[in-house]
Formats: structure tokens, sequence, C-alpha cells
């Protein structure tokens, strides 16, 4: 429950004479003037009666005046706090009449709800801390931006990994010409041990013609010489001529086929396998960057809802005055931060923050 003050009563206290104020319950009472009409004396007075001797003013006694100062602060709790005669003493009376000390004000007075300057001097982060203290989301706004910073983190190491694997990707060479798959060298050999295999019957079936070539002038000879067996060997004669036709014939249809193509796509696949090696290199450099730069918006996203989480946390809290937040640790108002404020923003900040800090 808040404690307020119901009524305050200040005589001869710096540039005060006499002053008696009663604010309103709700809302807010604002003390105006001129300067060195005693504005700051109030403010000074209420933290001196509530504070006790730490925040006495080096000159309380008004200039000019004989009468001592006397400060009564009626509070909404029903105590009434007095400070009075030459060495100011106090006096805590409570509703029921029993007499109480400084003690009993400090348990429910928070130091900063009687030291304003405290506040409006504090750092962005203790304005910030002070907020979150009131409105009771501090762990869990702490706890989201710790996640927030963690997957932002996480997000701007797979940007880089993603730029770097596309940087790498594009500058892997690649060549459109080239097969899918690397070339088999033992197709190649295969082709070319048949091709040679051919060749050699071919070279048989020609030496062939040769033997039957030599034959035939033996037999010619033969017959000069064998006249005798002359029918013998016209018969032969006869029978290796038919022969000679035979293999002239078949000699005349055959065809030696060449290698020099299977020999130069032997010499050249090495270089075509490399070609294949590095456009395999080159696929497999974009798809890592193209999973890395997926990861990389999934955690875009993340990070969003996280900060929506944020925003509904501060949204549907109970804030102390319209247009607070808090980003980054940092106390905002209306968006802009402590140092941006204009003065009077700041201290409708700091009076609306202030009253809420423990009581």
């Amino acid at each position: 429950m808040t404690v307020t003050i119901n009524k305050l009563e200040i005589e001869n206290v710096k540039r005060i004479k006499a002053v008696k104020i009663e604010p309103s319950p709700k809302g807010l009472t604002i003390i105006g003037g001129n300067n060195n009409q005693g504005k700051t004396s109030v403010l000074d007075s209420i933290a001196w009666a509530l504070g006790g001797g730490r925040y006495e003013p080096s000159k309380a006694m008004r200039e000019g005046s004989a009468v001592p100062p006397t400060l009564k602060v009626t509070m909404s709790n029903g105590l009434i706090v007095e400070r009075k005669g030459v060495n100011s003493a106090l006096k805590v009376i409570d509703p029921e009449g029993r007499k109480a000390g400084q003690q009993l004000l400090n348990s429910f007075v928070e130091e900063l709800a009687i030291n304003l300057p405290k506040f409006m001097d504090g750092t962005p982060k203790e304005k910030a801390d002070t907020l979150l203290q009131i409105i009771g989301v501090g762990d869990q706004l702490v706890e989201l931006e710790l996640k927030e910073k963690e997957v932002y983190n996480q997000r701007h190491a797979i940007g880089v990994i993603a730029d770097q694997k596309e940087k790498f990707a594009k500058e892997q060479p690649y060549f459109p010409d080239a097969p899918k798959e690397l070339i088999s060298i033992s197709e190649l050999i295969q082709q070319q041990q048949a091709i040679l295999a051919q060749n050699g019957e071919n070279a048989r079936k020609r030496q062939n013609v040769e033997n039957i070539r030599y034959e035939y002038d033996q037999s010619i000879i033969e017959v000069d010489r064998l006249r005798k067996l002359l029918a013998e060997a016209e018969q032969r004669s006869e029978q290796l001529s038919n022969d000679l036709k035979i293999a002239n014939t078949d000699a005349m249809e055959l065809h030696d086929q060449s290698t020099a193509e299977i020999e130069d796509n032997i010499a050249q696949i090495d270089d075509i396998n490399r070609k294949v090696r590095a456009n395999l290199d080159k696929d497999k450099a974009e798809e890592d960057a193209k999973q890395h730069r997926e990861q990389y918006t999934l955690l875009s996203a993340e990070i969003e809802r996280i900060r929506q989480s944020k925003r509904d946390l501060l949204t549907n809290a109970d804030l102390p005055l319209e247009g607070l937040s808090v980003d980054d640790g940092k106390l905002l108002y209306q968006g802009q931060e402590w140092d941006n404020m204009s003065g009077s923003q700041q201290l409708m900040v700091a009076t609306a923050i202030v009253p809420q800090v423990k009581t």
C-alpha cells in the first residue's frame, strides 16, 4: 500500500516563513512560483522531516527569524511527524497515540521518495532499474534482453559464416561444359584394349594373306620343278588360287580404327576431373551458404519475437506514467532517453516514478 502525505505544515525553514499544503490524494500536486520563493525549500523540508538529520539543511532556520524551524507532516497511514525546537527534536505519533522514532520512518519511506535530486542525477540505467522495481517486471525484462543478446550474437556469428561461405562459393571456378560426374578412366582403357585387340586380329589376317601368297609362289616353283606331279600340283595351285581370292576379298573389306580420340580423352581426363571437382566444391559451398542464410533468417525472426515479447511485457505492465518504457536497460519516455528529454519531461518522469518506489 502506498503511503502519501495528507498535510504538510512548515514554518521558518530556509526561505519559507510559513506554508501549509494539503496534497490531493490522487493526481499530481505542483509547487509553483518564481525563483527564490521557496519551492526547493518545501522539498528540502519534506526530506528533513521524514529522512532525519542527514537531510537537515546547513542553515535550516529562515534568515532574520528568531523562532526555530517547525515541521509537521501528517501521513495517510495516520502517522504524525513533527520536528521543532532549538534542536529540531523528532516526535512521531501513530494513530493510537504511541510514540516512535526515525527507525519507524525508515521502514516505509524510500530514500528516493524524499531525495528527488538523487533520481534526477542518476544514470539512465539507474532510472530504468527504479522504474522496473516499481512495475515488477525487471527480472523478466533482464531475461528477455539476455536472450535477445544471445540470439543476436548467434545470428551475427551465423551471418559472418554465411558471408564467408557465399564469398568462397563465388570465388570457386566453374566449368559449364564439364560433366556432372567424374569420368572413369577404366572404361576408356577397356575401349582402347578392345580396339587394340581388333587391330591385332586384322594384323593376323594380313599376315595370313602374305603367307598364302608365299605358298602360291612356292607352288609355281613346285610346278616347274615337279612336272611329274603336275596334276597334283595344278589341283593344289587352283585351290590356293581360290584361297588367295577369298583372302584378298576379306582383306580389302578390312578398316583399321583410330585410337587417337581415346588417347586424347585419356590425356585430358585429369583436367576434366579437376573441373568436375571444382564444380562439386562450388555446389557444396553454395549449399552451405544457403543453409547458413536460412539460419540467419530464422534467428532474425526469433529476435523480433523476443523484442515483441519485451514490448508486450511493458505494454501490459502497470506503468506509473503513460509513455514510459525500458529498452536495453535504459529508461525511455515517449521514445526518448533521459538526456534527450526536456527539463519538464524529466521532472514529470521523476515525480511519477519516485512516489511508487518502496514505501
